[in-house]
């Protein structure tokens, strides 16, 4: 099966391309370790209407992307990967005060 393939129904209900769906991945796979980036921060980068297609391209088609360095827009990780999401972090140098992240220290800036 093709990347995406599965997903295609999904994208046409949401008015998502393979385009953009390609552009969101690439921007995940932007963020440099060390850094984190939110929902919205992935969502402008790529062009996408809403941080929640980002979320859905993570859950659906994330799995080789370092998913665990985006972030809600308060700093804290989705509660079903909190555990793991905060590790993955740590082991990047990236620590979070509680299961917040301090975005002001850790947010990536793309030039």
């Amino acid at each position: 099966m093709r990347r995406g393939e599965r997903g295609t129904r999904w994208w046409r209900a949401v008015g998502m391309d393979e385009q953009l769906h390609e552009r969101i991945r690439d921007a995940v796979a932007s963020v440099p370790p060390g850094t984190v980036a939110t929902y919205g921060d992935v969502a402008a980068l790529a062009g996408a209407s809403t941080p929640r297609l980002v979320g859905r391209v993570l859950a659906e088609d994330g799995h080789d992307l370092p998913w665990h360095r985006v972030l809600r827009a308060n700093g804290t990780p989705a509660p079903h990967l909190a555990t793991e999401q905060l590790a993955r972090l740590r082991a990047e140098g990236v620590l979070a005060d509680g299961q917040r992240i301090d975005l002001r220290r850790f947010r990536w800036r793309p030039q």
